[in-house]
């Protein structure tokens, strides 16, 4: 048994490298994307340690590329949904009984090795399985999902160094055990480092888990899996399955041992989630976790003060970026009658030095969106913005479907503030703008807290701090990430703690110890020194 007390590595942020043009990373990076795309990789499950494949295969193909196959996977059914728990029950034991310096070990080693000898590969799987460009795909799949492991290992100190005040003769503790059971871990295609961070949070904390990633993003997750084998994850801790989601929900939800899920996804599929654990609570041994970030209609106020250029940048990095395909993403914006004029011409300068196409080419800022079902969804808010009386489209509006799902950055004007475009999740790139009358900021403050069931992020543009205090208190529900005079996207691990509330989700702050505290289950412990030996107490006494 050792005896040492755990100091960890000080927690950094990893560093953005900028690809320029002759750079190191940059002919890394060109070299992985080819040899990846010179292949077919064999994709199979990962339970108990080991590659499980089946009899039913499904094709990979880049969204930007829908007729080059870059993998198959082997799809699972409910028999591997039950396999994947029993192997994290069987690991449990083992996994929670691990010092917990041992635990952060592998998970500080699977950051290194992100951040080293499989940086390139891990952004250019990242790149060509999602279509993100080389920026968009270093910021999450590299320097994000280090800055996750690296700073939840901090975080995880934090917590267990949080103990409580001891009397004479007495000594107090508090004990922060995994949950019983095992955890859910349900990821989203759009960010390879929640991917990777879902499951791993509650596994950093002693927890096993199943995790089933989105379809469109098992080609990186697969590499995750890999990653966390050779840091030394045991077999069991968490298991990697490939099924539908109802099959997942069917075996999982209806489990003894369900503890708990950790979730990024749509608002309706965690109310579903919702409602099935609460229909099912008299069969679980505890009450289950319930943690979910899910979507959001992030916005853009500005107030007259605001400076058109830097307002104008915000919106077509945080509306295009990624295509849209943010939760943070900026689809609707309120703009003052008298920096219109002026921020529509920034916009459209800008817009018109825009490139979109294949992420192999590092000059496109706009790659493919995610796969044919996202595709129609997003051209058919176009259509209708077309054909309508309360929209036009000052900007973009086309879209193709023949080689990869690719959608021009598109910006809608209306005159409607409740217009459709103005209050639903698109999850593309799409932009909605109500140009409003300068008087009646206060009127717009009312109007962007009420217009949407979310309340994720927001931003506000303005150069007057009395005004900017007054409109951050006015939209303090509004927006569980809130920027001024920035963007609304980039939360950065250990600066900007992220998650919201209303429809977007139960806000426990991932990137913070707040989301650590949801997978532990305290337990107090007080040891008396000196034990009494007699039942009489001093006021009992006559004399």
């Amino acid at each position: 048994m050792s005896n040492l007390i755990v100091t960890i590595p000080i927690a950094k942020n990893e560093g953005v490298l900028n690809y320029r043009p002759g750079s190191i990373e940059k002919l890394e990076v060109k070299k992985a994307l080819d040899e990846l795309q010179s292949k077919v990789l064999d994709i199979g499950m990962t339970i108990n340690g080991k590659k499980v494949t089946t009899n039913v295969q499904k094709d990979i193909f880049p969204p930007h590329k829908r007729n080059h196959k870059i993998a198959h996977y082997f799809k699972g059914d409910a028999s591997h949904v039950k396999q994947a728990i029993d192997a994290a029950l069987e690991a449990k034991e083992n996994w929670e009984s691990m010092p917990w310096g041992e635990r952060a070990a592998i998970f500080l080693k699977a950051a290194d090795l992100i951040a080293g000898p499989y940086r390139a590969k891990m952004n250019a799987m990242t790149m060509l399985g999602q279509s993100k460009n080389i920026y968009q795909a270093e910021i999450d799949a590299v320097c994000e999902f280090c800055d996750f492991l690296r700073f939840n290992v901090r975080f995880m100190t934090e917590i267990y160094s949080q103990q409580p005040e001891s009397a004479p003769g007495i000594w107090n503790q508090l004990q922060y055990r995994p949950l019983e059971g095992f955890v859910f871990a349900l990821t989203p295609f759009n960010f390879t480092s929640i991917a990777g961070n879902l499951p791993c949070a509650p596994a950093l904390m002693g927890n096993v888990v199943v995790w089933k990633p989105a379809e469109t993003q098992i080609y990186s997750a697969s590499l995750i899996m890999e990653i966390l084998q050779e840091a030394g994850l045991p077999d069991g801790v968490i298991n990697l399955i490939f099924v539908e989601g109802a099959v997942a929900g069917d075996v999982i939800f209806n489990h003894p041992e369900f503890a708990g899920i950790h979730f990024t996804g749509s608002t309706q599929v965690f109310k579903s989630i919702w409602n099935k654990v609460a229909q099912n609570l008299n069969i679980y041994r505890s009450f289950p976790r319930l943690v979910g970030e899910t979507g959001g209609k992030d916005f853009i106020l500005a107030h007259p003060t605001a400076n058109p250029k830097q307002l104008a940048v915000a919106l077509i990095r945080g509306a295009f970026e990624y295509q849209g395909q943010k939760c943070s993403a900026a689809s609707r914006a309120y703009i003052p009658e008298s920096l219109w004029q002026e921020v529509s011409g920034h916009c459209s300068t800008m817009l018109a030095e825009i490139k979109m196409g294949d992420p192999y080419d590092f000059t496109n800022f706009i790659n493919a969106v995610i796969d044919e079902k996202a595709f129609d969804k997003i051209s058919s808010y176009i259509l209708t913005a077309k054909q309508s009386n309360e929209a036009e489209i000052i900007y973009g509006g086309q879209f193709d479907k023949s080689e990869g799902y690719f959608i021009q950055p598109t910006v809608i004007k209306t005159t409607n503030a409740e217009y459709n475009t103005m209050c639903e999740e698109i999850f593309g790139p799409v932009l909605t703008i109500f140009v409003y009358e300068d008087s009646k900021f206060d009127e717009i403050l009312k109007t962007v807290d009420n217009t949407s069931p979310y309340a994720l992020t927001g931003a506000l543009f303005c150069h007057d701090k009395n005004i900017t205090v007054r409109a951050s208190h006015s939209l303090r529900n509004a927006a569980g990430n809130f920027y001024i005079n920035d963007k609304p996207t980039g939360a950065v691990v250990g600066q900007q703690p992220f998650g919201g509330a209303r429809g977007s989700g139960t806000n426990d702050k991932a990137g913070s110890h707040l989301n650590l505290l949801r997978w532990v289950s305290p337990r107090t412990i007080k040891e008396n020194f000196n034990p009494p030996d007699s039942f009489d107490y001093p006021f009992m006494q006559e004399v």
